[in-house]
């Protein structure tokens, strides 16, 4: 815990930059994360008090600089505010943040090496972070890992987890891959899972599903009479 001298001596997010301006290579590494924060938004959509960032500026006292952020592909915090003041995050400060650290960070490795299995690594673990996601489906080869890890922090080192959907209970949820498709293209996805590894429905696929059993029915969806 940080002293009341340091915490005040500290710059507040207003002041930081809110990423690292780094451009991302492609475009899963938006939509994919955005995907899981939309899910979630359904999940837990009478809980607030967590937050999901995607591509923003963590800030934190852990390494050689407060001003220096790492900057995940996505992170999920638990224990604080959806809105910090009612307002939008710019970043995600620490310090401002209760000492919170995300639970989770994702990192989805892409055709630059991003030092996802060492430096960042290093840094999420030194901050605390429980859960390390490290999404790699198209150069696992190339960096002899596997396409989908998740790491979980124990006594100060991170150990990889046996098992997709990773069930992780100090969150309540699992994540994992599944086949699904974005804009009617096939593709691999990354969802959220319960306990018993059902997979979370998308929004579109509750109505779907929804579709479907009301014609079991004889009902058709389209021409059902509104109120």
């Amino acid at each position: 815990m940080l002293s009341p001298d340091l915490k005040n001596a500290l710059p507040s997010t207003d002041e930081l930059p809110s990423s690292d301006d780094t451009p991302v290579d492609n475009e899963d590494q938006n939509l994919l994360p955005n995907i899981l924060l939309f899910l979630l938004n359904t999940i837990w959509t009478n809980r607030q008090n967590w937050y999901f960032g995607v591509d923003m500026a963590v800030y934190h006292t852990t390494g050689v600089n407060p001003r220096v952020p790492v900057v995940p592909d996505a992170f999920l915090s638990v224990g604080v505010e959806r809105r910090k003041g009612r307002k939008s995050r710019k970043s995600y400060a620490v310090w401002e943040e209760n000492e919170v650290v995300p639970i989770l960070t994702l990192e989805m490795v892409s055709h630059t090496p991003g030092e996802e299995y060492t430096e960042k690594m290093a840094i999420y673990a030194k901050l605390g972070v429980l859960y390390y996601v490290i999404y790699n489906p198209e150069y696992w080869r190339r960096d002899q890992h596997q396409p989908f890890e998740v790491y979980k922090l124990v006594d100060g080192n991170y150990q990889l987890q046996i098992g997709e959907p990773c069930w992780m209970p100090e969150i309540g949820l699992g994540i994992g891959r599944y086949q699904g498709a974005v804009g009617g293209i096939p593709q691999e996805l990354l969802s959220w899972y319960d306990e018993r590894g059902t997979r979370y429905l998308t929004a579109e696929e509750r109505a779907e599903h929804l579709a479907q059993h009301l014609l079991s029915l004889g009902i058709d969806p389209d021409n059902l009479a509104s109120d």
